[in-house]
Formats: C-alpha cells, structure tokens, sequence
C-alpha cells in the first residue's frame, strides 16, 4: 500500500515537473520563467527523496543537499540578474 502511494505521487511529481517546464518555454515573463525553474528543482528534490525511501537507501541524500544548494543558488542569481541586470558587480576605480 504504502509503495503504491509513493509511485502515485512519483508520478503526480513528475506531471508538475512538466506543468513547469512548459511554463519555463511559454512563459510570459522572466520572473514567471524563474520560479518555474525553482519549482522544477523543489519537485525534483521531492522526486529523489520519494525514490530513496522506495529503495530504501540513504545513497540519495547527499544528492538531495547539492541539488538544493545549487537551485537555491541558481534561483537567487536568476533573481539578482532580474533586478539588476547582472549577477556579479564590478566597481570602477573611477
């Protein structure tokens, strides 16, 4: 039973996961663009961490921190190139 709902959700996860890539290439916007991209990273996380129950391996877990790392990490340089216009400042010796 208890495996039966986890491959339900593994698929409900899955169609999100497309829902936001279409948002991602239809997008109206860049920030629409941005937070399908985040989402596309949080449902990717929750994918992983449903298939290391389902195998019953603590293997995946360290996969899931880099993962969550880098789309936090992603998604706040996508945010400060929206805002700014770049993601790295450089002062002038003006």
């Amino acid at each position: 039973m208890t495996e039966t709902i986890l491959l339900i959700s593994l698929t409900l996860f899955a169609l999100t996961i497309m829902v936001a890539f279409y948002r991602v290439l239809r997008g109206p916007s860049m920030p629409d663009r941005v937070v399908g991209l985040d989402m596309i990273g949080v449902n990717l996380l929750s994918m992983i961490a449903i298939i290391s129950i389902v195998l019953k391996t603590k293997a995946f877990l360290e996969v899931i921190l880099i993962l969550g790392i880098l789309s936090f990490i992603g998604t706040i340089a996508f945010s400060k190139y929206l805002e700014r216009g770049a993601i790295v400042e450089r002062k002038s010796d003006h």
